[in-house]
């Protein structure tokens, strides 16, 4: 009798162990079925003073997209989930520091972290830093926002690519605008931060007006420092001078910083300012940002986007989570991460299924078209690393009654009118007199 019931308890016993081991066999084959995510390092300012007017909403531009993309929850044409049904993981990495600091930190993304891709970089010093290291490591990095347009007019980029468009659109845009609501401009100055992004902006503003408007006169030419954040003498030198309006591409604190300072003083009041990049900061300077500022978002972004599905799908969710509308940054970012969307899931269509190749996502990228938030993106310069896009400007005023921020007075330019034709340097076009322009 023991002897039998001893038995019986073997047998119950190797029975639970055979389906706990067909168990187990199902589980592990069941997490070998699930891809490993796509792994993307993200890297925007989350500290110092370019971190709450840019570098924050760009961020949250990157989590609010992410989370949607991997809930399947974006707007058709990208409902599917994630990047070709594989989730996002993705890292986020403060730009702040030196170049040799954003240049370490891009090598640890690659090497150490064994990202997929780097989606980032507001300044174009780190995009002119990073940009030869990407190629190095054949790293497959999209830039987000940083506008110069030297990264792909001094060498031909093969794992680069900047869906957004380069300064050159908003600084042909800016001049424009300008004369089209001041046919009268005799003098003009502009102030700028003394770095690539502020000399190429004031130089195809200046370009652009001497061909659109070759009897008025440059007639200061101002590059403090970058980060300066004190702009008295400056003011008090364009305070005594005969311009009817003043450029600037100051982005970050230095935006801000001058804004406040020039209309303390009463610049603003003497002759409009035309910021370029002014729409990041008209939700957080409020009644402090001048009446008449000609404002600039880098693109039809915020208030200047199109009146699309897509675009208030977006514009809902951010406000949802954070509260306030997304500037340009946020929108670029979506941008930017759509635009590896799309390509990552025509590589993946061409090869037949299964994760695509670093080398079968760049073949894929090159001279995609396809939709935004902020409407239409081709990547047409750059032997198709280089986004353009129409843009827009308008002019600022607080509505008083509303308590709110307004946009009026709108032009909208082709991208065929403020951009390039394809391999043709930039500065070479606006010097040349725009030919081919399609306004």
């Amino acid at each position: 009798m023991v002897a039998d019931t001893c038995a019986k308890h073997f047998k119950i016993l190797g029975l639970t162990t055979v389906l706990m081991g067909v168990s187990a066999i199902g589980v592990q084959a069941q997490q070998a079925a699930a891809p490993a995510p796509v792994r993307l390092g993200i890297v925007s300012f989350l500290t110092g003073p370019a971190a709450s007017p840019f570098g924050i909403p760009g961020r949250n531009g990157a989590e609010i997209m992410i989370e949607a993309l991997n809930g399947g929850k974006v707007p058709a044409p990208y409902a599917t989930v994630g990047l070709g049904g594989t989730k996002i993981e993705a890292k986020y990495v403060d730009e702040a520091g030196s170049a040799a600091n954003v240049v370490t930190e891009f090598r640890n993304l690659v090497q150490r972290d064994k990202v997929d891709a780097v989606v980032g970089y507001i300044s174009s010093g780190s995009c002119l830093a990073v940009t030869p290291v990407a190629e190095e490591l054949k790293a497959l990095t999209v830039y987000f926002d940083c506008g110069t347009p030297r990264i792909f007019e001094e060498a031909a980029r093969k794992y680069v690519f900047r869906p957004s468009p380069h300064a050159t659109m908003d600084n042909t845009g800016a001049a424009r605008y300008v004369l089209s609501k001041k046919k009268d401009v005799k003098f003009f100055s502009g102030i700028n931060q003394n770095y690539a992004w502020g000399q190429d902006s004031w130089r195809d503003f200046l370009s652009a007006m001497n061909i659109l408007a070759p009897s008025a006169k440059a007639e200061k030419e101002l590059f403090p420092k970058l980060f300066a954040g004190e702009y008295g003498a400056e003011i008090s030198t364009l305070l005594t001078s005969k311009s009817q309006v003043v450029h600037t591409s100051f982005w970050n604190g230095d935006l801000e910083g001058f804004l406040y300072q020039s209309q303390a003083r009463g610049l603003s009041k003497r002759m409009p300012i035309i910021a370029t990049t002014a729409e990041a900061s008209i939700w957080r300077m409020r009644d402090k940002m001048p009446d008449g500022t000609i404002i600039g978002g880098r693109g039809p972004n915020g208030p200047l986007a199109p009146n699309t599905a897509l675009n208030k799908w977006f514009h809902g969710i951010y406000v949802d989570r954070y509260g306030t509308p997304p500037t340009y940054p946020s929108y670029q970012m979506a941008l930017a991460i759509l635009g590896l969307k799309v390509a990552w899931e025509k590589a993946q269509k061409t090869k037949g299924g299964g994760a695509p190749t670093t080398e079968e996502i760049v073949s894929a990228f090159e001279g995609i078209e396809y939709e935004a938030p902020s409407g239409k993106v081709k990547l047409a310069l750059g032997k198709g690393h280089q986004g353009i896009q129409e843009t827009a400007y308008g002019t600022y005023r607080f509505n008083k009654q509303k308590q709110t921020p307004e946009i009026v007075d709108v032009i909208r330019f082709p991208a065929e009118c403020v951009n390039p034709p394809s391999d043709v340097n930039s500065d070479d076009w606006v010097k040349g007199g725009m030919k081919g322009a399609k306004c």
